[in-house]
């Protein structure tokens, strides 16, 4: 140093400088797994792995670095002919195929450009390859056999291709088995392309995931669920992709089909099986990556499916398959058996109007408020309860629940048994506040029946000892039924509602129609009964001021809480979309209805509603406090009473 520089202070300077960047060296944050310090204050992903976040320096102690698989998009390293590229963590190399070898009898290589694999033949490598070759010869056969597939129903049909797909399944198992050998066997033509994996070790190398390739088809899974806990002798996977099958069981062979939809198969009938033990459960689910016969569909709604057999019946279905992800090209799905698969996609032939959702969330916002104001006051202002309070604490509780579960989860289907229970909460809310709505109509019956009387405590009694078993027990009733019977029609492949099929949505309409028919007879008798009496009655305000809010809220809970539902029954023809705007417009403000009727517009609780509204937005003196709970005693509180039940003599 003192050689270089003659300054003895600018070598000083130096050398400490050296010694502060060491000391910054070793102030390096604690780095995670797979990764190095640099700089001194960041740490980075080893070669082979990227941060989760997607950033090459971080600082993040609990970032993690995950395995960059070369050989899938982006990267697709290239390993040459007769050479595929085999991913391990933090790296990868490329392997001859099988039939194939290195010149320089090495089992693996870095870069195309040290591809040097050269065919090699054995007895029992061509012995193997003519014995895969004579099955998928049989397959297409039978499958270029136009008078197996063109003669016969549905169901005979859909019985042949399971035996085709079973017998395909054993007969390329057996051949892999045949020749443990040959750990990898693969062949292809137009109409059906194969992968056989044998694992002889079991599950002793480090890939305890194998991955099988077919026709743009991919199938992951586990290497003990190959095995099954054989350690006798080899264990087989094989992974059929079939091209044109999908024309003989196609989307029609689909169950759950919705009628508005147009449900076509857009990917190629894969088959993926085990032996020797033919198990189709596993203790880890595969996942299969699928390419679209159609690409960039327009479609959201994708259903991975599989090919269930059960005795004569056999059709697609989704049980135990769910869908991981989709893009333009590829749908990914995971499944948690074997069996034969597929991808089907759908186009709703009725586009949705935005407007209409649009709508839909505002009202039922607004109505949610409502309907949460209107139960404080009848819960709180204790000036008007009574039991037609009650009554409407009851319904607006109900209709709030069903709005937020509507708003927060109809459209949750990713997971068929939560979508199912959602579906049953729906059904039991709405149907619920219809029950409300009868009792609804039923109390002002009574009330109009009882108009002159005096004693009106024997209506209160009755009401009371019936309102909850009723309100709460016969929906309750409805649904259990329902869910017996038919638990497999709640939630659809698009809402978390009521399947169509087979009359299932008669579950919900068939009371909501009997409801909607008895409040209207209801109406008529109370109309009726009105009429009646006010022509005995001496004309005096008191009576015509307490008829005309009987008749107001007889024809609000008829026509605002209970007709506007026959207006969904009306969307066909040339009104279809004014009936649609209608439906949804009055129906999601329901909420609104009920606490501008029932709490601001009614004349018997106008007062009491306002000034309880008042006490809590401004704060209150003792005094004041006093003589408004003066005002509001126990005396007063039974008039309002009186007076909410329809008595003709008014207290103020």
């Amino acid at each position: 140093c003192l050689s270089l520089f003659p300054v003895p202070g600018l070598c000083i300077l130096l050398t400490l400088s050296g010694v502060m960047i060491q000391k910054a060296n070793c102030a390096c944050p604690p780095c995670p797994q797979n990764a190095v310090c640099v700089d001194g204050t960041n740490c980075t992903c080893n070669s082979g792995y990227t941060s989760q976040s997607g950033k090459k320096f971080f600082t993040y102690p609990l970032e993690i670095c995950q395995d960059t698989d070369e050989c899938k998009p982006p990267i697709s390293v290239y390993c040459g002919l007769n050479a595929e590229c085999q991913n391990v963590p933090g790296s990868f190399y490329c392997q001859c195929d099988p039939g194939y070898k290195l010149l320089s009898g090495n089992t693996q290589f870095k870069n195309s450009n040290e591809n040097t694999c050269q065919n090699i033949t054995s007895s029992s490598t061509t012995k193997g390859n003519k014995e895969l070759q004579r099955v998928v010869e049989n397959f297409e056969s039978l499958r270029t056999n136009t008078t197996l597939w063109e003669s016969g129903e549905e169901r005979e049909v859909a019985s042949k291709a399971t035996s085709i797909l079973q017998t395909m399944e054993s007969n390329v198992l057996e051949t892999a088995l045949n020749a443990p050998d040959q750990e990898i066997q693969k062949l292809q033509n137009n109409t059906v392309a194969v992968e056989t994996r044998v694992v002889t070790d079991n599950c002793s190398k480090e890939r305890n995931i194998f991955n099988l390739n077919a026709q743009m088809n991919s199938l992951d899974i586990h290497c003990n669920d190959i095995i099954q806990g054989n350690l006798q002798g080899p264990s087989a996977v094989v992974f059929i992709s079939y091209s044109s099958l999908g024309n003989i069981i196609n989307a029609t062979f689909f169950v759950e089909i919705n009628e508005e939809d147009r449900i076509y198969l857009n990917s190629q009938v894969v088959s993926a099986a085990i032996g020797p033990k033919r198990n189709t459960s596993l203790s880890r689910p595969v996942i299969l990556s699928f390419q679209h016969v159609k690409m960039k569909p327009l479609s959201k709604k994708v259903f991975c499916v599989f090919w269930k057999s059960t005795g004569e019946d056999s059709h697609w279905s989704r049980d135990g398959c769910f869908l991981v992800q989709v893009n333009k090209s590829h749908t990914t799905c995971r499944c948690t058996h074997l069996s034969s698969f597929a991808v089907l996609m759908a186009f709703t032939s009725k586009e949705k109007d935005p407007a209409l959702a649009v709508i839909t969330y505002m009202g039922l916002s607004l109505s949610l408020l409502c309907l949460f104001l209107a139960a404080l006051t009848f819960l709180l202002c204790k000036a008007i309860q009574n039991t037609s309070t009650s009554l409407h604490l009851q319904l607006s509780i109900c209709l709030f629940l069903a709005h937020l579960l509507f708003l927060t989860a109809i459209d949750r289907t990713e997971n068929k048994v939560l979508c199912a229970i959602i579906a049953g909460a729906l059904h039991y809310l709405y149907l619920a506040s219809f029950t409300w709505m009868l009792l609804e109509g039923l109390h002002l019956f009574l009330t109009a029946r009882n108009l002159t009387v005096v004693n009106y405590s024997s209506v209160s009694r009755f009401m009371k000892w019936l309102m909850f078993p009723v309100g709460y027990g016969v929906p309750a009733v409805i649904v259990a039924i329902s869910a017996a019977s038919r638990p497999h029609l709640y939630g659809t492949p698009e809402h978390c509602w009521l399947h169509l099929k087979q009359g299932f949505i008669w579950g919900f309409l068939g009371p909501v129609c009997v409801i909607i028919c008895v409040n209207l007879v209801f109406f008529l008798l109370v109309l009726w009964l009105l009429k009646k009496k006010f022509s005995t009655l001496n004309s005096e305000v008191s009576t015509i001021q307490n008829t005309r809010m009987l008749t107001l809220k007889a024809a609000a809970l008829v026509l605002i809480l209970g007709c506007t539902w026959c207006l969904g029954i009306l969307q066909v023809g040339p009104a279809e979309r004014v009936m649609g705007y209608l439906f949804t417009i009055i129906n999601s403000l329901q909420g609104v209805f009920i606490f501008l009727v029932y709490c601001l517009l009614s004349q018997q609780n106008e007062k009491y509603v306002r000034k309880w509204f008042g006490n809590i937005m401004k704060p209150k003196s003792e005094s004041e406090t006093y003589t408004l709970s003066s005002r509001f005693g126990p005396d007063s509180k039974h008039n309002a009473g009186n007076i909410f039940s329809g008595q003709v003599k008014r207290k103020y």
